[in-house]
């Protein structure tokens, strides 16, 4: 069902396609660009937050790591399961999405604001009560920007230039974020770098909204039927195409989360290179965007399913080198980044195009940002249990964090950052190669 400028007659309801930046058939670029751009200051976000938040609260207010880790462990667990939550409101509340995700972009903005500009009395609960906020408002903003591409009116090979777009425009904002802070800091001091990150980042938050809230008005959407019945979570995934897509999902993430939670360890204590790390990390993302494009045009190709299949190859062959690398390999770190980084576009890119067109082909949209919460949850839930369990299988090895290495440590380090993450990939694969059949019951994941 379409809200089209000719009658729709479920709904009831209309819209003008000349002003909607697409045509009747093929997406255009500038609609999709308009669309996502809310991406880029939500990806901006994330490494503030989590990254230089905790140094900021501890070098200048002097708070310690470990309470800073456990309000960081406990927010994270917060802030994964409410998506659910999240999706089920957001559901039944469709018709005032706009609303919906206003509300979620100012409660990001605020919380980012707090973050930056402590209450010194108490900056610890301060501390904890503003990435809760920030937190909040980033899933309602996501969780609902994820739904509404997944109803965007489109065919299926449109769907994954959808998806790429706007994760692209996400990778610019994670590398955005990578730098400035850095620049910032150089130029002005910490505290006060900060205080200019925010008043940099609340506008570029606003024009982000109101582009998308611009491109709701014309955009054909698919609207929910009727007043379906409401199932709950379990009965959601009940259905054998969800519980096989989620549970490759979950496995894929969870592979990719444990060199995340890594990779500033293996960096500093097994290549020697702590310097690099915002060059290495740079090249990854870079390769990731570029490689949106190829990804687009492989799954149009040869489907969806066959591109994630050769994207998971692709990071298994690639990533393992660096299991064999030793103190000084900066060069060659530097191009398994860059050749692993061109995986990271299909896995961004491709999963959420893949669900989009189960929510399409099973004209379930009234379940849409469910599932998209539950795709948010999985990863949120992986990266909680990457740290969770890295790390403490780590320490109990031996390894201690910026302690000395020996051979054996080395190696510990070594096949945990790279082999482990390779091995659960390769069973995501295997998983993904016998789940074809099912996964492309309804041919819009291969087309």
């Amino acid at each position: 069902m379409t809200i089209s400028e000719q009658t729709a007659t479920e709904t009831g309801r209309t819209v003008n396609l000349a002003t909607s930046g697409q045509t009747s058939g093929r997406i255009t670029t500038r609609s999709i660009l308009v669309y996502g751009a809310l991406a880029f200051p939500l990806s901006f976000a994330g490494l503030p937050i989590y990254l230089h938040a905790p140094d900021f609260y501890a070098v200048t207010l002097g708070q310690s790591l470990a309470s800073l880790g456990v309000v960081l462990l406990a927010l994270r667990l917060i802030d994964a399961f409410q998506d659910p939550f999240i999706g089920s409101i957001s559901d039944r509340l469709h018709s005032h999405r706009p609303k919906i995700l206003a509300v979620g972009t100012v409660m990001l903005g605020i919380g980012f604001w707090m973050l930056f500009h402590p209450l010194t009395s108490a900056p610890l609960p301060w501390f904890a009560l503003s990435v809760l906020i920030c937190t909040t408002g980033f899933s309602i903003v996501t969780i609902n920007l994820q739904t509404l591409g997944g109803l965007w009116e489109s065919r299926p090979q449109d769907r994954t230039r959808i998806t790429g777009g706007r994760e692209a425009l996400g990778l610019l904002g994670l590398l955005a974020a990578a730098i400035t802070p850095t620049l910032l800091t150089q130029w002005a001091g910490q505290e006060q770098a900060f205080h200019y990150l925010t008043v940099a980042y609340l506008p570029l938050l606003v024009v982000g909204l109101l582009l998308l809230l611009s491109w709701m008005k014309s955009a054909e959407l698919s609207a929910p039927k009727q007043a379906h019945h409401r199932p709950n979570w379990l009965s959601l995934l009940k259905d054998r195409w969800r519980s096989v897509f989620f549970s490759l999902v979950l496995l894929n993430t969870f592979a990719s989360a444990i060199p995340a939670v890594l990779v500033l360890f293996y960096v500093r204590d097994r290549l020697g290179a702590e310097p690099y790390t915002g060059l290495f990390l740079l090249i990854y993302f870079l390769s990731g965007t570029a490689s949106m494009p190829l990804w687009i045009k492989l799954a149009s190709k040869f489907g969806k399913i066959r591109a994630w299949q050769l994207s998971l190859g692709l990071a298994i062959v690639t990533f393992i080198w660096a299991v064999f690398l030793g103190r000084g390999d900066i060069a060659a770190y530097a191009i398994v980044c860059t050749l692993s980084g061109l995986a990271l576009g299909a896995d961004l890119a491709l999963p959420p195009a893949i669900l989009a067109d189960h929510i399409d082909a099973d004209d379930r949209q009234t379940d849409a940002s469910r599932l998209f919460s539950l795709m948010a949850l999985l990863s949120k839930t992986s990266l909680a249990a990457a740290t969770g369990l890295a790390l403490p299988i780590l320490g109990v090895l031996g390894y201690v964090p910026g302690g000395d290495m020996t051979p054996r440590l080395d190696w510990v380090l070594s096949l945990t950052y790279a082999a482990l993450p390779c091995a659960l990939k390769l069973a995501a694969l295997g998983g993904l190669i016998w789940a074809q059949d099912i996964l492309t019951k309804n041919k819009s994941a291969v087309s």
